[in-house]
């Protein structure tokens, strides 16, 4: 693929990550402007990649990105504009709007951020999606609630991943929670509970066309891990095997009904125990979180992060084609620990490929050619897991997605 000519992106992020999307941008060529909050001016970012740093108070007050943007515009040729955690992907659109430029707008956005917005294009292409209801009119909401059994799960339209979801059993209970919600109580949607195994599908999309994805299988639902701990865990699946089949054609189907053109998505699934249907639970237009990229690295050798760099940066006369140098399979486990500085190196199977540094955490990825195996060794780490590491308790620098 032909490197376009140089160019100046601003990349913007309100947690760590995406350091490999910032150094494929300068291994591209391109000027990279790099934008975060106060509190992370001292992270490990990759600032040998970065022309330019800024901080702000914050990254979520409109007018003050707007003026910021503006402000470096006028000294700098912007020509894109990227968000590397799912917290920015509104301002990123905004700026992009404001300032012309290519991209996915406000509106395009909305199906990748607001979970009542993806839901309803879902259903509208014929995609199977829990039974849900907006929370404005009431008496829609009694109709809804009368004909749908719970229980129902409460979930903010724009949070990221299982954080602030509850799962109600009573429909008085919906209603004393809209109550104490009061004028916020619009910016939730209620949705048929649907008990199952939950998936995640990461693909990379280029010209609206899907050319890479990967399917994988979580250990518990992500909303049992945020909401009663647990240890994290998620392995991908068989890439012939049926499952993994059906689930990259609905995820297929799913990013052409809701608009993506260029860029990289992590899109979660659920099989439903009582049917056997697999439902769309929701999709977000960046790279999955939990060091799942590590994971689908690890089995596959293309790096999530940098391919979405090189989608965002490519000339669009050129093809973009993933290069997968790897066909192996890989699972995660992940865990908060009791511990400040886990130590696994008891954990010394030859199929262990990555180990976890991060403060009060213990994580490994294992990678190997046979499911089998890759489940025998998640199996027994899990429980070693919780014997050697797991709590339940807060601690510090505790991850959100």
């Amino acid at each position: 693929m032909a490197q376009q000519a140089m160019g100046t992106i601003l990349c913007m992020s309100s947690y760590e990550k995406g350091h490999e999307f910032i150094r494929e941008a300068k291994r591209q060529g391109w000027h990279v402007i790099f934008m975060t909050n106060e509190n992370l001016r001292h992270a490990d970012w990759p600032r040998e990649c970065i022309d330019e740093f800024f901080v702000m108070p914050t990254l979520t007050v409109r007018d003050h990105m707007l003026n910021a943007v503006s402000y470096l515009a006028r000294a700098n040729p912007i020509s894109r504009i990227v968000a590397l955690d799912e917290f920015d992907l509104e301002m990123a659109a905004a700026l992009r709007e404001h300032l012309r430029l290519p991209g996915m707008g406000e509106s395009v956005n909305r199906h990748f951020r607001d979970k009542l917005a993806m839901r309803k294009q879902a259903a509208a292409c014929d995609i199977r999606v829990p039974e849900f209801s907006p929370v404005f009119n009431y008496d829609a909401l009694r109709y809804y609630l009368a004909r749908i059994p719970g229980p129902w799960v409460l979930k903010p339209r724009s949070s990221a991943s299982a954080i602030g979801i509850r799962k109600i059993h009573e429909a008085d209970e919906i209603w004393s929670i809209l109550e104490q919600l009061g004028d916020a109580q619009s910016n939730y949607l209620i949705e048929q509970f649907v008990p199952g195994e939950v998936f995640h599908v990461d693909s990379i999309v280029a010209g609206g066309k899907v050319l890479f994805a990967t399917a994988s299988r979580y250990g518990a639902p992500p909303i049992n891990i945020s909401h009663e701990g647990g240890v994290f865990i998620s392995r991908i699946l068989p890439r012939r095997s049926s499952l993994a089949r059906k689930l990259r054609k609905i995820n297929k189907k799913v990013i052409k009904g809701l608009g993506m053109v260029d860029g990289v998505t992590h899109a979660e699934f659920i099989r439903g125990e009582v049917d056997g249907k697999l439902y769309f639970l929701e999709i977000a237009a960046r790279v999955g979180g939990a060091n799942i990229p590590e994971m689908v690295e690890a089995a596959t050798g293309v790096n999530l992060w940098a391919e979405w760099a090189k989608v965002e940066l490519a000339d669009p006369r050129d093809r973009y084609e993933p290069q997968p140098v790897r066909d192996l399979l890989a699972g995660i486990i992940i865990t908060l620990a009791r511990q400040e500085w886990p130590d696994l190196s008891a954990y010394d199977d030859h199929e262990v490929v990555w180990r976890m540094v991060r403060r009060h955490h213990a994580g490994l990825i294992v990678a190997a050619s046979e499911p089998g195996r890759i489940e025998e060794l998640l199996d027994s780490y899990n429980t070693r897991f919780h014997e050697d590491f797991h709590t339940s308790l807060p601690v510090p620098d505790r991850a959100t997605n």
